[in-house]
């Protein structure tokens, strides 16, 4: 039981030493160096895509609760 738990932490830095140098190596880690919008999923530099991109994302969000009582008021007919 000792001698589990003992060998269980002196291979557990070694663990973590291997999971982080891997996840460097596959590219995980990215240094844009400080370039505004770059850590971001969509692209901020084209102003009206960006407008219609979250109206729509934020507009179906809002209408969605609208959508499905409309649903259920007409399937009940």
């Amino acid at each position: 039981m000792i001698g589990s738990r003992l060998a269980l932490a002196v291979r557990s830095p070694v663990g973590v030493r291997n999971i982080s140098t891997t996840l460097l190596r596959s590219g995980a880690h990215h240094d844009i160096g400080g370039v505004p919008g770059a850590n971001l999923p969509f692209d901020i530099h084209n102003r009206w895509k960006l407008a219609v991109y979250m109206t729509l994302f934020l507009g179906s969000g809002f209408a969605t609760p609208f959508i499905l009582l409309r649903h259920q008021l007409l399937k009940k007919k």
